[in-house]
Formats: structure tokens, sequence, C-alpha cells
């Protein structure tokens, strides 16, 4: 058997850092946590060494329905059957479309790509092609892809990439006020993500006044409203995130989960943005590979059908409030943050995450994958017994570090 540690080591040699990105377990996770995987089925990991986990990250968010899904991986693989990638898209990528379209309230046409970062560029991009402007606002902090544009602090993006935006605090609404006059009148469009979930932090829900407040600049302005549902989405609705608040976007962004972990994203948007989507030129070589349209059908027929966000809801719920009656029995003050769909967990006073992560480095030995820093995700393949089991393990842990 190949061995976890034998990979790392070839990995060293050929990946700069051992290993690059958001799955760098070199740089991003505590001792224990394994870098590489051999196998996944419905809500659980295996790893190279047949260590089996019971998984709360669905591969940071693709994974919404279970990995190795029969009824996803049978309509992919129909379709990958009969043309997959062509000199122009298969018909699938027209019933997608509509399907899509149909499904979310403000929606009047689409675009697909493959990735959050591809779907948040577009989005940028079309809010400016109609306003003729060229300055976006950001929430300061928001992760919208690791694009230079949007990767502010990283080595490599220049400061030039910045120059066009303009940042506000979420949930905030002198500061977004503030932004909104500091951009002279070249606002093209403000950018928010379904809530902040800014990575290392408490998350917030989005106040619902800040987003009306957010709604009605953009229309004073003649601006985009433009909504990064990329990580969030279909998980907590199956509308745009902020349908419940009453706000609509004008355009949105989409990602992860609309094709249970086939390579797909996706952007929405209104008719007023029509014609300045179709000015845009945007293409890559396989952003319309048919199979994971094909999926992305299924999954969203399955998630309309079954309810997929309350039953997410029910799910976290369950799990919320088994480890908050934990901490208090053992005594620690715990956080738990964000929608319960899209569970954060921190410990009070652990700025440097020590509690954290020495919670996941044993939680991992139970066969448990949190994370100490970053949202988590449930799945509808996750079971009342799967949060049970993790609730015993959570126990366990917490009486061994109290």
């Amino acid at each position: 058997m190949t061995t976890d540690k034998q990979l790392r080591q070839r990995g060293e040699r050929v990946f700069p850092g051992g290993m690059y990105g958001h799955m760098s377990t070199y740089r991003l996770m505590p001792e224990g946590y394994p870098q590489y995987f051999r196998k996944a089925d419905g809500c659980r990991l295996w790893d190279v060494e047949d260590n089996e986990y019971i998984d709360y990250m669905c591969s940071y968010g693709p994974m919404l329905l279970g990995y190795n899904h029969p009824l996803i991986r049978e309509a992919a693989d129909r379709q990958r059957n009969q043309i997959d990638i062509g000199n122009g898209p298969a018909e699938v990528i027209v019933e997608l479309a509509e399907k899509f379209i149909s499904q979310v309230s403000h929606a009047d046409w689409a675009i697909f790509a493959k990735n959050g970062n591809d779907s948040t560029t577009i989005a940028m991009m079309c809010a400016r092609a109609k306003a003729h402007k060229s300055v976006i606002l950001v929430a300061h902090g928001a992760y919208h892809g690791s694009q230079p544009w949007t990767n502010r602090t990283a080595p490599g993006s220049a400061q030039s990439e910045h120059d066009a935006f303009i940042t506000y605090r979420f949930n905030d609404i002198e500061s977004l006020e503030a932004a909104v006059q500091r951009s002279n009148g070249a606002l093209a469009g403000i950018m928010v993500s379904a809530f902040k979930h800014d990575a290392g932090k408490p998350q917030q829900l989005t106040d619902p006044a800040f987003a009306h407040r957010v709604r009605e600049l953009c229309d004073k302005h003649d601006a985009a409203l433009i909504l990064d549902d990329v990580r969030a989405g279909l998980r907590l609705s199956t509308d745009t995130s902020w349908s419940a608040l009453g706000v609509q976007p004008d355009i949105s962004a989409w990602g992860k989960a609309i094709a249970n972990g086939e390579p797909l994203a996706g952007v929405l948007g209104s008719e007023s943005y029509r014609d300045a989507m179709a000015s845009v030129f945007v293409t890559g070589s396989f952003w319309y590979q048919a199979a994971p349209m094909a999926a992305a059908i299924k999954t969203l027929s399955i998630v309309n059908e079954n309810e997929i966000p309350k039953m997410l809801e029910g799910l976290g719920q369950k799990l919320r409030d088994g480890l908050y009656k934990q901490a208090q029995r053992h005594g620690f003050g715990i956080v738990q943050s964000g929608p319960v769909q899209m569970p954060t967990i921190m410990f009070e006073d652990d700025k440097e995450f020590t509690r954290g992560k020495d919670f996941c480095s044993q939680l991992i030995k139970e066969g448990i994958y949190f994370h100490p820093w970053h949202n988590m995700f449930l799945s509808a393949a996750h079971t009342d017994a799967d949060i049970d089991q993790t609730l015993d393990a959570t126990d366990r842990v917490l009486a061994r570090l109290s």
C-alpha cells in the first residue's frame, strides 16, 4: 500500500510547496490530516491508507447530494457516451439553461463556465459592459475567487489589478454608502456574498436592511447588484440565497454544488443585462463540456424534488444543538456561526486556532473530518445516524480536552 507520507515525498518534488491551493494540507490543516485520498462515497472519504472519515468539507462545497451519486453519475456517463466535447455544445446546454432560469427568480439568461473564479469575473465584466464604467465595490476581506483582481494580498497580484475596486464593510450600511460616494460616478456594480464567510472569522448572516440598501443604491446609480452565490448556492435555497430576504440581484454567480462535483459554474442574469452580456467575449476550452451539464440537470431536479436546503437545515441544526450542549457540559466557550447548512465552529479566545486545531486533530483520529477555521458543508448524503456518530466523537474529544 502506498502511504500518505510516500506520496507527500513524491509530491514535494513536483509541486511547489508540496501541494497548492485550498486543498494543501501542508499549509492549512492541523497535524494528522491526510493529503491524499483513494475513495469517496456518500458523505464519506477514504484516504490512501484506507482510513475512513465522515466528511464535513464536501470537497470544499461541490459535493451536495453525495459522492458518487448513482443518478448523477448515470446522467453524466450517458451524456459522455454520446458527446462531451465537440466543435459546438450539445443540446443539453439549452436544456440546462432553460431549467436553471425557470428555477431562479431573477434570471432570464445563462452563461456556463467551469469555476467560481470564472463566474464572478464574467459577472463583473457584464456589469461594466452595461454601465460603461469600471468601479466595482467588494466587501473588505471577502473571497470571490483566486484571480488577481480578487486576490488582493497574494504575491503575484499587481496593485493595478485593484485600482477599479473599492471596499466596504459587509452589513455596514454607512460603510457601503461611503464606498459608493468614493466611486465618484464611476460605479458599475456592487458585489456581495450570500453571507459573510471570510475564512478564519466568525460568519455573519446578511442583515436584511443591508441587503435592501444594496438594492436601493444599485437602482439609484444604475449599477448591477452582483450576488456571489458560488459557495452557498443550492444549500440555502433553491432560488438565490438572497431571495428569502426579498432582494433580487441583477446578476448571480454560481459554481461548486450545481453539478454535484462535476466541473461546472454559471452566471445568471436579468433581461436588462442581456445585451451587455452578449457584447462581452468570454469562453474557455472546456466550458461547453456536456457531461457536467447533464449532471447539473439531474442535480437541480433532485434538489427541487427533495427540498434539499430544508433537509440540510434540519441536519445542521441537529449538529449545532448537539455541539452547544456538549460544549456547555464540558466547560468550553464555542462559537458556531453562519447558516447551519454551512457551519463554522470555533472556540472563544482562540485567535491562533490552537484549541480548534487540537479539537480537529483529535477528531480526525475518530474518523470525523472537520475544519478548524473554514466554514464546513452539510450534504444530503449525511444522515441522522452520521450526525449521531459525529456527536459521539465530539463528545469524547471535548471530554479529553476539558
